[in-house]
């Protein structure tokens, strides 16, 4: 079997089982410390680790034909959208809640599934909309700054914003 591109197939590979490793123990924690809400939410943002990962592994290695290359890739972009989005719940269902938490939450998972949409009839698009559209969804959270300030520690807003930065650099790369 030809592999199509080895270095992100197994490095994707590899987020992918620690994705699953996460998962498993983000969940033991939620049950064994947190609430509903904890489980709930950790549950949909280890899940989209994994839908991520394994869709971008599948489209890196797996050698098909050029209408099975093109279904992967599809596949891999809409994943995009899904972690974006995946990564808010936490912070939406356990961090925010109520109508700030409700609101961003509804809003967010609106714009991973246009974004969804988008790239299954419009998978060319220009790579700098698709990077806006990236951008926007993950500095939306922006709007919910007095909220979020007033229930994570200062530490926390550090790491929020350290991901966020992350983020941007990842879309900017990609762009």
């Amino acid at each position: 079997m030809k592999v199509k591109d080895p270095v992100s197939g197994f490095t994707h590979l590899a987020g992918a089982l620690l994705s699953v490793t996460g998962l498993v123990v983000l969940i033991y924690v939620a049950a064994r410390k947190g609430t509903p809400w904890h489980i709930v939410s950790f549950a949909v943002f280890g899940a989209s680790l994994i839908l991520l990962y394994t869709a971008s592994t599948l489209y890196h290695l797996l050698p098909l034909s050029e209408k099975g290359t093109w279904t992967l890739r599809k596949v891999d972009h809409m994943m995009i959208y899904v972690l974006i989005a995946g990564t808010y719940t936490p912070i939406c269902l356990v961090v925010l809640r109520g109508i700030w938490g409700w609101s961003i939450l509804g809003c967010i998972w609106a714009l991973a599934l246009l974004g969804i949409i988008m790239k299954i009839f419009w998978l060319n698009a220009p790579r700098w909309l698709s990077t806006l559209f990236y951008l926007a969804m993950g500095w939306l959270i922006v709007i919910a700054f007095p909220p979020l300030l007033e229930a994570v520690p200062l530490r926390g807003m550090y790491w929020l914003a350290a991901g966020g930065i992350l983020y941007t650099v990842g879309a900017v790369i990609y762009g």
